[in-house]
This record gives C-alpha cells, structure tokens and sequence, in this order.
C-alpha cells in the first residue's frame, strides 16, 4: 500500500506534553468492529469489557536510554572534539548496543565517545545514523552506568517543546512496569491505575502480562513510498509459560484476548500459531499492515498514533483504514489529546 494512503492533519495543539491527572481520567474513544465509535473516559473501560476478556500487557521497563557524550580530536588533522548524542535503542550482548548518534556523521569506526566517565567504542556503523557501541563495562556495572550518566529517553514531540523534569520520570514508566530493556514506554499502559486495575478485576476481566523491549525503532517515521519496501527494526520479547497457558485457555474457551499497546499486540502476533501461543523468547521484525490475518488479537487498547506511521497501520488493519481515518478524524474534532501522553482508544477487530 502507498504510504500516503495513511497521512492525516493533526493540529499541534492535540499532542500532549502531559498526561492526565490521575492517570486513569484519560478520555477513552471506542471504536467498535463495524467502526461505530463511543466517547467515554478510562474509567468506563471495564463497561466495554465482558467478564472473562483477557487483557495482555507488557511490563517492561524504560531505562534512561538518551546519553550525551563527547568524541575527543582526532590525532592526524581529523578536526576538533565533538559532541555526541545517542539514543540506545537495542542490546546485542552484555556490552554492546545498538543506538542512534547525532550527528552520525561526525563518528567513524574505531572513535571512542565519553559520556562521563562511561566510555563506548563505535563498532559499526549503518545508514539513518545508526551506530554499533562496545561499552567500556558490561553487564549489571553497563546498567548501573548508564542509569547514572543517562535521561529518560522522552519522544522528540515531546522533548523538542519543553525540557524534561523530575515528573517524567514517573510519567513515563507504568505502574507495573518490572522488566528493565525498553527505550520507550509502552504508552496504553500509563492510564492504568490500581483504582482502574480493582474495577477491572470486579467486571471479571483478567489480565496477564509478556515482555517486549520496546526499540526506538518501532517509531522511526517511514521513508519508503510504499509499505512494502520499509524494514522495521527488530524488538526482543519473551513469553512465559504461565502467560501462554492463560492466552491459550482464554482462545480455547472463546474468550477474548485484548492486547494492550501495540508492543503486547505484535508480541502476540509474533508468537501466534493457528490461534494459539507460545512460550517464547527472541526477536522480531514484525510489521501488520491491512491484509494482515490476525492470529489471536481480538482487541486493542492503544493511544492515538502519528501520521503515516507503522503503527497507525497497525490499527488500520485491525479495524480497516476508512474506520480508522473516521475515528481520528472524530477525536481531532472532539479534541481527544495524541501520542505518549495522551487518550486511549479501544478498537474492536473488525467485524
């Protein structure tokens, strides 16, 4: 499909620069499987479920991925020391990175960068900026120094129009988040709240949880004309036994299974066979655009996503491209709040 077919307008008076207060007084669009559309508010989400329906989420943890470094001067007439900003955005082994450097172009293979007191090598280097970094410590010692050299890894929308301060550091870290790896948070996951989680629990919805380690990568914009020739970056995520058994028995019992965020959905859909899941851990690439056949998604919880991006696809093939322009158009009119901080939207497979 051409790219084009997925841009929208979006005033920039929608992007949130912060969440809601509490978290679980989001605004909440239902966007049912016919493409019927409801407004409602995170705390009615419980209502839109039947008791039995199977909530997936991921509980990683964001880690404070953005670092700033210097290169020193190049020995030999290969000009000035530079500064270096880089944003990890997957782990190879237990001292190496892959990240994105700016500028990409003041690094060469072999440069060293100090980001203070914690060194890296520059092991390899792609296209778009993208860098290989064998760090100077490994394992526990690495996560400790960049946890102490590091910042939170805010989305540009975001950090491009205010700085970044203390609040985030909750903000953008979910209530039930435990496994450290990812460089951005799984957003659907911040309107959650022990308040909602209760009402959850008293409708009869069940929830489990899987890992994906979300990468930069995942919202990279498209570059490509057309969907066909873009390659996502790959993402590692890991699938329990114990989370595959209760995907596996809600499939098997007619229940439904509703992912939440697109990183728990494409968790699913990597692992799904013939409608069944399982217990797993390893990377993926995969990338759902419409024509994609669902394998155990019946749902999705999800924010409002940018334009031309993999994952406003991703909803489009879940719900059809004409509903979902309708929806966004709607919460653009309705001034529904987008991106990391803002509403949710519940959307129903189409039917």
């Amino acid at each position: 499909m051409r790219v084009s077919d997925f841009d929208f307008d979006l005033p920039e008076d929608r992007i949130a620069l912060r969440p809601a207060r509490p978290r679980d007084a989001s605004r909440l669009l239902h966007v049912g499987g016919t493409g019927a559309l409801g407004d409602h508010s995170m705390m009615d989400l419980p209502d839109l479920l039947q008791p039995g329906d199977l909530l997936v989420l991921n509980d990683t943890r964001v880690i404070p991925a953005a670092l700033n470094g210097e290169r020193p001067a190049r020995a030999m007439g290969g000009g000035g020391p530079a500064r270096i900003e880089v944003n990890l955005h997957k782990r190879e082994t237990a001292n190496a990175w892959r990240a994105f450097a700016r500028p990409g172009k003041r690094l060469k293979i072999g440069d060293v960068i100090d980001f203070g007191g914690l060194g890296a090598t520059v092991d390899a280097k792609s296209d778009g900026g993208e860098v290989l970094l064998r760090f100077d410590q490994s394992g526990a010692d690495l996560d400790g120094a960049i946890a102490s050299v590091g910042a939170l890894p805010l989305p540009p929308y975001i950090a491009h129009k205010r700085a970044q301060d203390a609040q985030d550091a909750e903000d953008y870290q979910t209530t039930f988040a435990r496994e450290e790896g990812s460089v951005a948070a799984p957003t659907a996951g911040l309107h959650f709240t022990d308040r909602l989680f209760a009402a959850l629990d008293a409708r009869g919805a069940q929830r489990t949880h899987v890992t994906l380690h979300v990468g930069a990568g995942t919202f990279l914009p498209v570059k490509t004309d057309d969907t066909d020739d873009h390659l996502m970056h790959a993402e590692w995520y890991e699938i329990s036994q114990d989370a595959a058994d209760a995907i596996n028995r809600a499939k098997s019992d007619g229940r439904r299974v509703i992912p939440v965020g697109t990183t728990a959905l494409r968790t699913l859909e990597s692992a799904g066979r013939d409608g069944a899941i399982k217990a797993e851990a390893r990377d993926t690439s995969i990338f759902i655009t419409p024509g994609y056949e669902f394998q155990v998604t019946d749902a999705l919880l999800t924010n409002f996503h940018l334009p031309k991006s993999t994952l406003f696809m991703l909803v489009s093939a879940l719900n059809t491209l004409p509903n979902m322009q309708a929806a966004y158009a709607h919460a653009i009119a309705r001034n529904f709040r987008f991106y990391s901080y803002g509403d949710a939207c519940l959307i129903e497979r189409a039917s």
